[in-house]
């Protein structure tokens, strides 16, 4: 009997030890963000008044960095419509990713790539879609004055034609 209360002071202080013990320390995290992708959609970063192709301004869009190389959309449109997106570079799948969501309750995904200086983002590949025939393409370049184009298009037959939705020229504030 006294061998067996021994036996449990022994491994009940054992435990107690163990217990105390601090775990190890994890290994840091990974810096975020560090493919070189992850700035190629930084020209689209700044304050923005955006025009039609008229000359009337559609709007405002101020594109700020956070956490590290998301891009956070806040457009503010005509008539009281506003919208935000966020845009991140995916290292893992090798596309950028948007998700976009606005005051008319309207979400949209897309995913791309930045190809000969143009951002180009669709939901053509995108799962889970009602019809797969519509299709929503937007994309950006940076002009040679330091405006941005964006351009969004649509197609209802899987993109054998197109009808423009948004043409927009961002001209810094």
């Amino acid at each position: 009997m006294k061998k067996t209360i021994a036996l449990l002071f022994a491994l009940l202080g054992a435990a107690t030890a163990a217990a105390q013990t601090p775990a190890p320390s994890p290994a840091p995290a990974p810096k975020p963000c560090t493919a070189p992708e992850a700035k190629q959609f930084d020209f689209w970063l700044g304050s923005w008044n955006v025009f039609q192709p008229d000359g009337k301004q559609a709007g405002t869009n101020d594109i700020t960095a956070v956490y590290g190389c998301v891009l956070h959309e806040s457009w503010k449109g005509r008539g009281g419509y506003e919208g935000q997106s966020f845009n991140r570079y995916d290292a893992e799948r090798g596309v950028w990713h948007q998700t976009w969501v606005d005051s008319s309750g309207g979400i949209l995904m897309i995913e791309g790539a930045f190809k000969d200086g143009v951002m180009t983002l669709s939901d053509a590949t995108l799962p889970g879609k009602k019809d797969p025939k519509k299709v929503n393409e937007i994309a950006w370049s940076k002009n040679a004055d330091g405006s941005v184009r964006q351009l969004w298009r649509t197609s209802e037959d899987g993109g054998k034609t197109w009808k423009v939705s948004f043409d927009g020229k961002y001209v810094r504030k």
